[in-house]
């Protein structure tokens, strides 16, 4: 990363988002020590993950829409203080109720840095310049998720899994200044702010992440129909949340579907990957973090070539590559057999699965901000990390409903990623 031409602005976006997601992947590997440490029943703790998701996903909307209206810099600051102190009380739960009441609040600080780091990203730079930013950004979703199970499982096996919470408050505070000192402030609006279409979204999307979490379809059956009340509501009001505006884009619309598609494929990966090393191959908590790295790697790699790529090749059409890419990592790891144990099984697709994560991120987020007015940047971005947030729960509970063995596993993953390469073909073709 050049700092004298990106300055001080994107290493405080990436940071921040680095952190969030992290600390999302930290529960896969420190789950078992969080439970014991709490005394928390299997249904209380999936609430650890879940209470955390259904705050991220359900507040994203609302989120990126006041960073838009009332300025980035002021709705950035105040999530990073929600989510720093959030952390901080995590850490220090002694008490199972105190653990996933902090979790939820801390989802809510997450629902806001995710959206404003891109639109700061946006507003901080231009043309070239925004495009290498947006594939540092891209790359740091796939990074963090997994650098998040390294980071786990080494703090949890150790130190704590507490640590795994306590390490965001330092981060916090340092971006918290560097934000004061170096951010502008963008120029506050004084349109009104659709507070019932806010509510709406809220508990629409809760609702649905909640209903395929828990598997329960009527739920979820609500939870559409509530998003369907919020959709008329702001196709029929001059102050909407989500202008709709945003979806007359054929690449934009695509990509939103595409991420979708994504999380519902990866979540599960991250979900399932870590559990099969530990009770296949034995694997501690810090070992099944570690064998992540040959992806982080390959991850890390490609990000740093993604402007090349993208300026040469297009980036809807790197996008298509690392689609079909990650389809083909699927396959082998789907017909690899686990017996073998992890470098005969396991190692080589996870090259080509962080060959092909690192080839989708970038673009995916890129385009999902395709075109995008500023003054929607922080609602483009929102719909953007909604999608990414909606797609993995429901990718998940689709999986759990059908199988619990490994393989049949990612043959469903598979088939998500088939119908995303399909998505995808169709709007880089529509350009």
């Amino acid at each position: 990363m050049d700092k004298q031409k990106f300055g001080i602005i994107l290493p405080i976006t990436l940071l921040s988002y680095f952190l969030i997601l992290m600390d999302n992947s930290i529960i896969f590997t420190s789950s078992v020590q969080i439970g014991e440490s709490l005394g928390l029943s299997d249904a209380a703790l999936s609430w650890v993950s879940s209470a955390y998701t259904l705050t991220f996903g359900g507040f994203l909307l609302l989120s990126g829409r006041l960073s838009d209206l009332l300025g980035r810099k002021r709705i950035f600051l105040l999530g990073l203080f929600i989510f720093g102190i959030s952390s901080l009380f995590i850490g220090l739960s002694t008490k199972p109720e105190m653990m996933i009441a902090m979790r939820a609040v801390q989802g809510i600080g997450s629902s806001i840095i995710a959206p404003t780091t891109l639109a700061l990203i946006m507003d901080a730079y231009k043309l070239n310049m925004r495009q290498r930013a947006i594939s540092y950004y891209g790359a740091t979703a796939g990074i963090g998720s997994s650098v998040g199970l390294l980071v786990g499982g080494g703090l949890t096996s150790l130190i704590s899994w507490r640590a795994g919470f306590l390490i965001n408050v330092p981060f916090t505070i340092i971006l918290f200044f560097l934000t004061l000192r170096f951010v502008e402030n963008s120029e506050r609006k004084s349109e009104r702010i659709d507070y019932l279409g806010s509510l709406l979204s809220i508990i629409g999307l809760i609702g649905m992440i909640y209903g395929f979490t828990e598997g329960k379809t009527l739920i979820v059956f609500a939870g559409i129909v509530v998003l369907g009340l919020f959709i008329l509501r702001e196709r029929r009001i001059s102050f909407p949340i989500m202008p709709l505006s945003l979806f007359r884009n054929r690449i934009r619309s695509g990509a939103y579907v595409a991420r979708l598609l994504f999380m519902m494929a990866m979540l599960p990966f991250w979900f399932f990957l870590p559990q099969m090393m530990q009770t296949q191959f034995g694997f501690s908590a810090l070992q099944s973090g570690m064998a992540f790295l040959p992806l982080t790697i390959v991850n890390f790699i490609i990000a740093l070539q993604l402007p090349r790529l993208t300026a040469k090749f297009g980036n809807n059409n790197v996008l298509l590559a690392g689609e079909i890419i990650l389809a083909a990592g699927l396959i082998l790891l789907a017909v690899s057999n686990i017996n073998n144990g992890y470098w005969a099984a396991v190692f080589i697709p996870m090259i080509i699965l962080g060959l092909g994560q690192g080839l989708i991120l970038a673009p995916v987020t890129s385009a999902g901000v395709h075109d995008a007015p500023n003054e929607l940047a922080g609602v483009a971005s929102g719909v953007t990390n909604t999608m990414h947030q909606i797609g993995g729960p429901i990718g998940l509970s689709l999986i759990v409903s059908v199988t619990n063995n490994f393989q049949p596993e990612i043959w469903l993953m598979l088939l998500f990623t088939i119908v995303s390469i399909i998505v995808v073909f169709i709007f880089v073709r529509s350009k």
